[in-house]
């Protein structure tokens, strides 16, 4: 089922062809554990979205952070798909874990430190018996050394996962080259910010392995990035270095670093797990009640969009998250996608959010004629939004609301 799903969403060309073979390497890797988090901004999210309590919010899962997130802003139920199993039992798992941990602070080691061997004996007392079948053996599941899987918790989640693996990569071509990029956490002010780019990042760019990651796009699928989407991300001048060294040091320049977890997640490879501030907001003391007594609002599906969207009720659903998906999507796809929006969506009250590689939204150019008529583009907020996005690495982030 998963490789099924998978093929379907990214598999455009015959495997014949260059591109064709590069899709189906592509779906090969992505079928795997790749985010550990999620990395679109919540907060960015939630200011768009502009939740109320009655509003059915449908989102892709991802890495689970931002379903937990949004609950915080009350809505009345969260609808979570993705066509990923091993995200699909990560956000299946953080739920259940909110439920039945005992307490904050064994929550917060569970996902915050998520490096500790206390955490397999709570994922045995607590969780274990709580998980659906199919979650259960897939956290159980064992590897040729006869490790669970569950055991990633004992061991650092933010170091496993293809995401994760990379930016260890990334780590260790710098330290031969004499940086240490945890360096960047120790930075006070703006000015220290850029002086620590400048002296630890800045000459990497100028690295033969890491212009040669750079210019591969099977490098790059370890960052969930398929080939129409790294097309996206070279741009009109086809130099996918300046657009890569541009988002980077947005993500180290740009945004107080005691805050910023994503540039936490890149520089140190785990959140600030001694001040808590750079930490997701449903890994704060402050959230946890209140999101741990709204967990059961959300459900979690393993599906593709389209798919699950065509056995929902006309107007049953006022809030889309669609992360980066339409990147990967053919405007055919894309088409199918929005149709089933518009039909899903309250007539008076429905918003869609997504991120895309490039900096403009492709729906102008992708969808068949007439089925953006309904919608309204916000283009001065969306670009408001954009700068506001601690992640950093997309060029654009999209508003679209239903016409009233």
């Amino acid at each position: 089922m998963a490789n099924e799903l998978l093929e379907r969403a990214a598999h455009q060309r015959p495997a014949i062809t260059k591109r064709g073979a590069l899709e189906r390497l592509f779906t090969l890797m992505f079928q795997g554990f790749v985010y550990n988090q999620i990395w679109e901004d919540p907060d960015v999210d939630l200011a768009a979205l502009d939740l109320k309590p009655h509003h059915s919010l449908l989102t892709i899962a991802s890495g689970g952070c931002n379903v937990l997130n949004y609950l915080a802003a009350d809505p009345g139920r969260i609808i979570a798909v993705d066509l990923n199993p091993n995200h699909v039992a990560l956000t299946r798992l953080k739920l259940a874990a909110l439920a039945n941990l005992p307490d904050y602070e064994t929550f917060f080691r569970f996902f915050g430190e998520a490096n500790d061997t206390a955490n397999r004996a709570a994922y045995d007392t607590y969780i274990a018996d709580r998980l659906d079948p199919v979650t259960r053996h897939h956290w159980e599941k064992r590897n040729a050394l006869g490790h669970r899987r569950v055991n990633m918790f004992a061991r650092n989640l933010y170091r496993y996962g293809l995401l994760g693996r990379f930016i260890g990569i990334l780590h260790v071509v710098a330290k031969l080259n004499g940086k240490r990029l945890e360096g960047m956490l120790e930075a006070k002010t703006p000015e220290e910010q850029r002086a620590a780019f400048d002296r630890l990042i800045a000459p990497l760019f100028d690295n033969k392995s890491i212009r040669l990651i750079s210019k591969s796009p099977v490098s790059l699928y370890a960052l969930g990035i398929p080939p129409a989407q790294y097309d996206e991300l070279i741009g009109p001048h086809g130099n996918v270095m300046a657009t890569l060294r541009e988002r980077v040091e947005r993500l180290a320049c740009d945004f107080p670093i005691s805050e910023n977890y994503f540039a936490w997640q890149a520089f140190g490879r785990g959140y600030d797990t001694v001040h808590r501030k750079a930490v997701p907001a449903y890994l704060r003391a402050e959230t946890y009640d209140v999101i741990k007594a709204r967990a059961d609002r959300v459900e979690v599906h393993h599906a593709m969009l389209t798919d699950f969207l065509k056995g929902r009720n006309a107007g049953s659903l006022h809030r889309f998250v669609l992360l980066d998906s339409q990147d990967w999507m053919s405007p055919a796809q894309c088409s199918s996608l929005w149709a089933e929006i518009d039909r899903t969506a309250d007539p008076k009250d429905a918003r869609v959010i997504f991120r895309t590689a490039g900096a403009d939204s492709p729906l102008p150019t992708k969808l068949k004629p007439g089925l953006l008529d309904p919608w309204q583009y916000l283009e001065a907020e969306s670009k408001a939004f954009h700068t506001k996005d601690r992640s950093s690495i997309y060029g654009g982030f999209h508003v679209y609301v239903r016409k009233g």
